[in-house]
């Protein structure tokens, strides 16, 4: 009787001791220094962007409300944003998973003839190879800073997206007030041509084709109405909006993008910045941590373990074993397939300098010939479509042009501003391309780290 409780007191105490063992085990592990440099950089993203993991207040957004409070709205709202912003968080948690030690295992063992005669509790842990944990620590390192740079391309492709949305509603304002001023026009040209026509100069075929022209045009100020529409629910859309939720306001402030186009000086900032050029890099770093680690393999891994004889104490069993890394061909290729992957990021990264390096070209000549063209209208071509139409008018009313010449003069002025209109619009356009999408500069209300703090390299 006396033995059968000395075996359960031995029992409960072997057990007792492997949980503290294994509570004890279960604390936390040596951050490596990436690993901390990352969660310092999340926690100062978290504070602007989800601080206690919740959204913070969106701006009262009303009409006359800044593209700055649409920007903020859209930045903090925009689920494509939020999906970038909880893969990165969740990479940075990875690299906790990858230098840490695996679980350690609680074994038991027994031997049984006709009765019980030995029972052996115990405690295994798992080491990997030496410098395996740290290898692995510094591929997800990496991985989590291309992460980053992926939420900051969100971020930025977000506030385009809003700003193209707001230049196209403005403009388009603007095309509807040019085309009902100019209806108005149509409406006077038409009671000159019946003036015209009662008094004997002018036939009535003059009043129907000032008639037809302002039916055309009345038309086409009800497509223009239409198309605010599809517009709307492109700003809806880029301020994260659901199908369920109110219209935002319609924006009526208009301000330009400041950029500063010295092409030299705009290029390099662009090459030091672009989120797509940075998180390609930290692929390129990501895949020399995966050939270090894959040279890792053939280090052997090692496990340690204790068992306690529960039926003859005090009698311990040691228990150890290692991996025999004897697949050369195996670890040969896991080193070739790395620096496959290497080459691949390396390709890649190169490729997109290029590409950037021709986008950029695009949209500056684009920006210049957009510039070139507003010059030509605003100081040139407007002012004398305008003038020569109104000496149309005149002439008209004297007998000395016919209407289809004074049409001629009314569709030309109207085409000149209609025009002036389209290049505006695509030079803001272009301005929030260059800024945002190429040169990576985020607006001032965007939740990202300083660009100094997106240099550091995986460690």
């Amino acid at each position: 009787m006396n033995r059968g409780r000395t075996i359960q007191w031995r029992f409960g105490a072997g057990v007792a001791g492997l949980l503290l063992a294994l509570t004890l085990a279960g604390c936390r592990g040596i951050s490596t220094r990436g690993e901390r440099e990352a969660r310092q950089q999340l926690g100062t993203v978290k504070a602007a962007y989800r601080p206690n993991d919740q959204r913070p207040a969106l701006p009262d957004l009303s009409t006359n409300s800044s593209l700055g409070d649409f920007l903020t709205c859209a930045l903090l709202n925009q689920p494509q944003v939020e999906a970038k912003y909880y893969d990165w968080l969740a990479s940075v948690q990875n690299i906790t998973v990858a230098r840490s030690l695996p679980d350690p295992k609680l074994t038991f063992s027994a031997y049984i003839t006709d009765v019980l005669t030995s029972l052996m509790p115990g405690l295994m842990q798992d080491f990997p190879g030496p410098g395996k944990l740290k290898a692995a620590a510094r591929v997800a390192t990496a991985e989590s800073q291309a992460k980053y740079f992926d939420f900051e391309s969100a971020v930025l492709q977000a506030a385009f997206d809003v700003k193209r949305a707001c230049y196209n509603l403005y403009f388009l304002d603007e095309r509807i007030r040019l085309s009902r001023e100019t209806l108005a026009l149509l409406l006077d040209l038409e009671r000159i041509a019946r003036a015209q026509n009662e008094a004997g100069k002018a036939t009535l075929p003059d009043v129907y084709r000032a008639q037809i022209e302002a039916d055309q045009l009345t038309t086409e100020i009800a497509n223009l109405e239409d198309s605010r529409h599809p517009l709307m629910a492109q700003l809806k859309a880029a301020l994260g909006l659901t199908r369920d939720q109110p219209d935002p306001p319609r924006p009526v402030k208009f301000e330009s993008t400041p950029l500063d186009l010295n092409a030299d000086d705009l290029l390099n900032t662009a090459f030091a910045r672009n989120p797509r050029l940075k998180a390609l890099a930290a692929e390129v770093r990501q895949a020399e941590a995966a050939i270090a680690q894959a040279r890792k393999a053939k280090v052997p891994d090692f496990s340690v373990g204790l068992q306690d004889e529960v039926y003859h104490p005090p009698f311990y069993w040691p228990q150890a074993s290692m991996t025999l890394p004897i697949w050369r061909d195996k670890i040969t290729a896991e080193i070739a397939a790395a620096q496959a992957g290497k080459r691949a990021a390396a390709a890649r990264l190169t490729a997109e300098q290029i590409g950037l390096t021709v986008d950029f070209a695009s949209r500056t000549y684009d920006y210049r010939e957009i510039t070139r063209n507003l010059t030509l209208l605003e100081s040139q071509l407007i002012p004398k479509a305008r003038r020569s139409l109104e000496i149309a008018r005149a002439a008209y009313r004297s007998g000395q042009v016919d209407f289809p010449n004074l049409m001629e003069a009314e569709r030309r002025w109207l085409n000149f501003q209609l025009q002036d209109v389209q290049e505006r619009t695509r030079r803001e356009i272009t301005l929030a391309d260059l800024s945002l999408l190429i040169a990576g500069v985020p607006p001032a209300s965007a939740p990202l780290l300083p660009v100094e703090q997106t240099t550091l390299k995986s460690r």
